[in-house]
């Protein structure tokens, strides 16, 4: 049965239960990936999945079932099991079925291939083969893997909401080790790009090319650095650490910004946005998992604290507007609090090697390791082993690894000296992508030798 006629089976049964509140969410993806590594393919799948999720206001809370049956049967049974579900929750928050906004922002969405099967292997061969044509210490068991992705999602409610929109991807990885004498250098390089648009020779090139570039690497003197991390591992920071930046973790005891909007939480040369429609992002979404309507804001704002992200919820106790951050991570989650394009905007320090002038000496981060070990978002506490590159005299020297960097972030949002011109984004990942440029901390401590 198609999505169209469950619906309205759906809301018929809803009517019938007599709810005058609920809500349909529902999302279908499509995904097809490859890998090459021995000089042949290793991995080749196709995969769609596509289901529903019921929520009903029924006795004051709200209940939920979803499915992946779209069948007659299934439409009965997701209302009485969402009904039967809110009878026995024991959450006292307020709960809501969102009556819609007059504001959504029409985006048109970029033109984009949808690979053939054939073209996605071809691909992914010829850039595993392009490693070794890049350099002679290239191993045996480097891999390529390149995959196309498609998601829409739809969402329709009591209160005449039905809305729907889809966006799709492609991504191209590059996993590279190199043999130099005894040591084994590993690194690699993923792209997101239409797939007419990928250059399989410049990101092998790249990719070898980058791992070259740490051979030789030994680790650093212990001691406080200023650290320079590249675009990618800021925006890796920010990843690890966004939930500071979520009223849901705030009203939990697990951010330190609670109450602080207004107040001055970082540099004056952090600018925070979260962008739902990022030009340069492939994930753009006009609504988010509860309806509301989403927007460009400004989390912070020359280091103040504009605002916390907010579902319906959350914004219901706190006296304020949603955000448009109430998302699902799967038809069937509840709603999380989780921004679009997470970004630290743009400063005037330039490119990377304008940067590296600017700074004189530090440390370049290129790599951090032990996140989900040496990390913890509640507190902003880090210790992470990292690896980069000396900066003397302005430029960019030896390459050093096995040394840990550590400190808390809620502080080094604080100790930002210089953000670069040069914003990248990270690889989107469970919908989300967070971004930075090069980006100057000033006195963070260093364990070496």
């Amino acid at each position: 049965m198609k999505y169209t006629e469950f619906k309205e089976l759906v809301i018929k049964k809803a009517k019938e239960a007599q709810l005058s509140e609920y809500e349909l969410y529902y999302m279908e993806s499509e995904d097809i990936s490859a890998e090459a590594s021995m000089h042949e393919l290793t991995k080749f799948s196709t995969e769609d999945n596509r289901g529903a999720c019921f929520r009903c206001i029924y006795q004051g809370k709200m209940g939920y079932a979803s499915t992946e049956l779209f069948t007659r049967e299934e439409a009965q049974r997701l209302v009485l099991d969402a009904m039967e579900n809110a009878a026995v929750i024991e959450s006292e928050d307020k709960v809501f079925i969102y009556h819609g906004a007059y504001n959504y922002e029409k985006i048109e969405e970029k033109e984009t291939t949808v690979p053939q099967a054939k073209d996605l292997v071809n691909l992914c061969l010829t850039l595993e083969k392009g490693f070794f044509e890049q350099d002679e210490r290239v191993l045996e068991g480097s891999m390529a893997g390149v995959g196309y992705g498609k998601v829409k999602v739809a969402l329709c409610n009591s209160k005449g909401l039905d809305l729907s929109h889809s966006y799709n991807y492609s991504q191209l990885a590059a996993v590279v080790s190199v043999k130099e004498g005894e040591e084994v250098y590993n690194g690699y390089k993923i792209v997101t790009e239409d797939f007419n648009n990928f250059n399989v020779d410049l990101l092998a090139q790249e990719t070898v090319d980058k791992v070259v570039k740490t051979i030789g690497a030994d680790t650093v003197e212990s001691g406080t650095y200023d650290l320079i991390f590249s675009s990618e591992m800021m925006a890796t920071m920010l990843s690890t650490f966004f939930t500071a930046f979520s009223a849901d973790a705030a009203r939990r005891g697990l951010s330190l910004l609670k109450g602080k909007e207004g107040e001055q939480v970082a540099s004056a040369k952090v600018t925070i946005v979260d962008d739902p429609f990022y030009s340069e992002s492939f994930i753009k979404m006009p609504f988010d998992g509860e309806g509301v309507a989403t927007y460009r804001k400004k989390v912070i704002e020359e280091g103040k604290l504009i605002t916390l992200l907010h579902n319906l919820t959350t914004a219901y106790e706190a006296g304020v507007a949603s955000t448009g951050n109430g998302r699902k991570l799967n038809y069937s989650s509840g709603v999380n609090v989780l921004p679009y394009n997470f970004l630290l905007a743009a400063g005037e320090a330039g490119e990377k090697e304008e940067v590296f002038k600017a700074v004189g000496k530090g440390i370049y981060i290129t790599a951090l390791n032990g996140l989900h070990a040496g990390a913890n978002p509640a507190t902003g506490d880090f210790s992470l082993s990292a690896e980069g590159f000396l900066v003397e005299e302005g430029k960019q020297k030896r390459p050093v690894k096995n040394f840990t960097v550590s400190g808390n972030f809620y502080e080094l949002l604080q100790k930002i000296t210089l953000v670069g011109s040069d914003v990248k984004l990270n690889n989107p990942e469970g919908g989300v992508c967070f971004g930075a440029p090069t980006t100057v901390v000033k006195e963070i401590s260093v364990a070496g030798k």
